[in-house]
């Protein structure tokens, strides 16, 4: 899977994106090679911190490691594997993380979880 330099996630809302998108079109317009990274932008804070609870920042940090199970990952946080589960669904879907299955021989097929980037980049204007 290919990994991001970095994500970043900002809470600028919809004249955000498209500022940053005018932006990114003059500059593919001069040639500029854009940076190899994911914006990802919420409407406010309040919907960046329901997506983004302490629980799963931690695990977006544990999932910086290549190729970890979920158990793996659940056990390191303390956490009950079936929530651990329910946060890499919820991250997987904006983007985060990302999920494939391997064998394991003898016990059908493992989940390996990786985070998408190498860093993650927050920023909440209040």
């Amino acid at each position: 899977m290919a990994r991001k330099n970095k994500v970043r996630i900002l809470t600028d809302g919809k004249e955000g994106f498209f500022a940053r998108a005018r932006e990114n079109a003059r500059k593919l317009d001069r040639g500029e090679a854009l940076p190899a990274e994911v914006t990802i932008t919420f409407e406010n804070p309040g919907d960046m911190a329901q997506i983004l609870s302490v629980e799963r920042i931690r695990l977006l940090r544990a999932a910086r490691q290549k190729g970890v199970t979920v158990s793996l990952l659940a056990s390191n946080l303390k956490r009950d594997t079936r929530a651990v589960s329910r946060d890499i669904a919820k991250l997987e879907t904006f983007g985060l993380l990302q999920t494939h299955y391997v064998s394991n021989p003898g016990h059908g097929r493992q989940r390996i979880v990786e985070a998408s980037a190498e860093k993650f980049q927050l920023v909440a204007l209040i």
